[in-house]
């Protein structure tokens, strides 16, 4: 797992949720001292001594959640506030929330819990994915697609692996020897 899942499984431990069915965002917030309020305007993260979330009261349920991860991202990773900051640092920091949003609302380790077998059949898996974890079904999709590329470059590392790491039992093709060369110095 990445630092980022590390992390997320360390906060859902430390907060004694260890599957989907204990997640709830209200318990979250109060957990970790939140105030959350709804407003008929653009979800957003208040910092004023207290830590508070804004989520827009036209929104599903599933899209709260999904809004409130969000926001929890910039509060848990980031310190400062962004209206003072130049574009391309806000724009970073978009992007680093919406990643923890993805491994908050669905995180790894309870993903590794499921025998999810055909990580192909998206449509499938997002529906069980978006039951499952109460998010949406394009969300569930975006996180299963970005669940099964890790699962991909997980075997694709191992392989490099087997293949950089040489056994007396196992004899080099003339195409592994050909292939090696580029590491002579």
């Amino acid at each position: 797992m990445s630092h980022l899942e590390e992390d997320v499984k360390n906060v859902y431990i430390e907060l004694g949720i260890l599957k989907p069915s204990e997640i709830q965002m209200h318990m979250i917030a109060e957990k970790l001292d939140i105030w959350i309020f709804h407003h008929d305007e653009p979800s957003r993260t208040k910092i004023s001594g207290l830590y508070s979330i804004v989520l827009n009261s036209n929104l599903s349920p599933e899209e709260e959640w999904q809004d409130f991860s969000h926001e929890l991202g910039h509060i848990l990773m980031h310190y400062c506030n962004q209206h003072r900051m130049i574009n391309l640092f806000r724009y970073l920091q978009e992007n680093q929330a919406d990643n923890f949003m993805y491994h908050f609302c669905v995180p790894t380790f309870m993903l590794l819990k499921y025998n999810i077998t055909n990580y192909s059949n998206i449509k499938e898996g997002a529906s069980f994915i978006a039951k499952e974890f109460s998010v949406t079904k394009k969300f569930a999709k975006k996180r299963l697609n970005l669940f099964r590329r890790k699962i991909e470059q997980a075997k694709i590392d191992e392989k490099f692996q087997d293949f950089m790491t040489p056994t007396k039992t196992r004899p080099h093709s003339e195409q592994d020897k050909k292939s090696m060369t580029f590491m002579k110095f």
